[in-house]
């Protein structure tokens, strides 16, 4: 992330936790007062942002992504669940073991 953009989510996070309303002039007050200069753009286009979006929202949403993928089946019926698990444990069983390249003879780095 650019510095400019950097400088300017914080001045907003900053002004949205003490309660103050965002705006373009008030971000650019506080990355000045940090010392800082960034492109004129930045200020007003996080500005818009936040009259648009719930900064709230858009705090307890990060790095969830684009959402995430469906459950591939529903969880069964309590009676189908006893019935379905002795079965999956029987095939778990039956699975011959696999045989490692030591049994064979050779080696892959031979």
């Amino acid at each position: 992330m650019a510095t400019g953009e950097l400088a300017c989510t914080y001045a907003a996070l900053i002004l949205h936790d003490e309660g103050i309303h965002v705006t373009a002039e008030k971000i650019s007050a506080l990355v000045k007062a940090a010392n800082l200069t960034v492109e004129s753009y930045w200020p007003s286009l996080f500005a818009k942002l936040c009259e648009k979006k719930n900064i709230d929202d858009l705090i307890m949403n990060v790095g969830s992504g684009g959402g995430a993928a469906p459950v591939a089946a529903a969880a069964p019926a309590s009676g189908a669940a006893a019935e379905a698990a002795p079965a999956a444990e029987e095939k778990k069983k039956e699975e011959p073991k696999e045989e490692s390249d030591d049994d064979m003879g050779f080696s892959l780095f031979d």
